[in-house]
């Protein structure tokens, strides 16, 4: 079994079939410290993906996991406490629909906002420092007998084919416009400065209401880092940081929280969330009856090398982390299913 791709996606998939007792192997063109799960903030949260109760469902299981995962430091799982703000001083409901299912949500008072921020909202959530999440999910993986190996797929049946492998799982992010190929799926250019942290340990999210430009975020880590961000670019593929938009991510980033004044700059880095209108997290069609590629094969007959199942788990657009654990999970009963059909 093939799974293509290394970030968060791939690799949760990837421990969840090799933990269900799959003979499993993640290929994938850059490990996954390069890969753009690598520099997500990342906070739990849906954002940037459809409103939807499947949505809902992946976030809420993948929540739960990260309760659990938060009572081992060694993951770069956390539970911390922060506020998300708007400028829009008239908004209904009076916070997001997800929040209110959330540890500790209550309105803030306007006195304890940023300068700028009209109306807020203070809540518990999973803080997950990347660099160290990716490494314990690789660990994971290869303890439960999984095997990671580097190169470009072409194509998906082409990949499984080259794997022998009789069973392929997508999980390459934006990756899949060109692979699949899917014209659906378009990157939302994010770019994020790394810092030292002076000490925060609160962390806040002011959303971009007025212009995508205007969001910033500040996610303090236990590294001693702190995750300064943001930007919000549809259609932009470029990956080299942009010195002018880094300014004005500190500028804001300052202003909403002074003591980040002075901080030493460790990095700048740049991702691209792969957003789609919907998620896609499926078999090809024609493969649920048994058929390899919708278009080879016979009802009832099982895939092979030649005829793989393909099964899609991408277009997660800024929420990968959120989903990873519910979408995982999904995308290998929908496994399950294409095998044993």
């Amino acid at each position: 079994m093939l799974v293509v791709g290394a970030g968060v996606s791939g690799l949760t998939t990837g421990v969840c079939l090799a933990e269900g007792g799959r003979d499993v192997t993640i290929m994938a063109e850059r490990p996954p410290s390069e890969t753009t799960s690598s520099v997500a903030g990342a906070l739990w949260g849906p954002h940037l993906v459809e409103t939807s109760e499947r949505v809902a469902r992946w976030a809420r299981e993948t929540l739960g996991v990260f309760g659990q995962l938060a009572t081992d430091e060694a993951t770069g799982v956390r539970i911390v406490t922060g506020v998300e703000a708007t400028r829009a001083a008239e908004r209904s409901p009076p916070g997001p629909a997800w929040l209110t299912g959330i540890a500790r949500f209550r309105r803030c008072r306007p006195a304890d906002l940023p300068p700028g921020f009209a109306r807020g909202w203070r809540y518990t959530a999973p803080l997950v420092h990347m660099p160290t999440y990716l490494d314990y999910l690789a660990a994971r993986f290869e303890a439960a007998g999984g095997r990671m190996d580097s190169g470009k797929a072409t194509s998906l049946p082409g990949a499984a084919h080259d794997y022998g492998a009789s069973t392929v799982v997508n999980c390459t992010g934006a990756g899949a416009h060109d692979l699949v190929p899917d014209p659906a799926l378009f990157p939302v250019r994010g770019q994020v400065v790394v810092a030292d942290n002076p000490g925060l340990t609160d962390f806040f999210v002011g959303l971009g209401d007025e212009h995508p430009d205007s969001l910033v975020y500040v996610f303090p880590h236990s590294s001693g880092t702190v995750v300064l961000g943001g930007t919000e670019q549809p259609g932009d593929w470029n990956l080299a940081p942009s010195p002018a938009q880094a300014r004005r991510i500190l500028r804001a980033c300052v202003a909403a929280e002074p003591r980040l004044a002075g901080v030493r700059v460790l990095a700048h880095q740049v991702g691209l969330r792969p957003c789609r209108p919907r998620v896609r997290l499926e078999a090809e069609p024609g493969q649920a009856n048994g058929s390899a590629n919708g278009s080879g094969g016979s009802a009832g007959q099982p895939p092979t090398p030649q005829h793989p199942l393909v099964v899609h788990n991408y277009g997660h657009g800024g929420a990968g982390v959120t989903l990873s654990w519910g979408c995982a999970r999904e995308a290998a009963r929908v496994v399950s299913s294409g095998l044993h059909c």
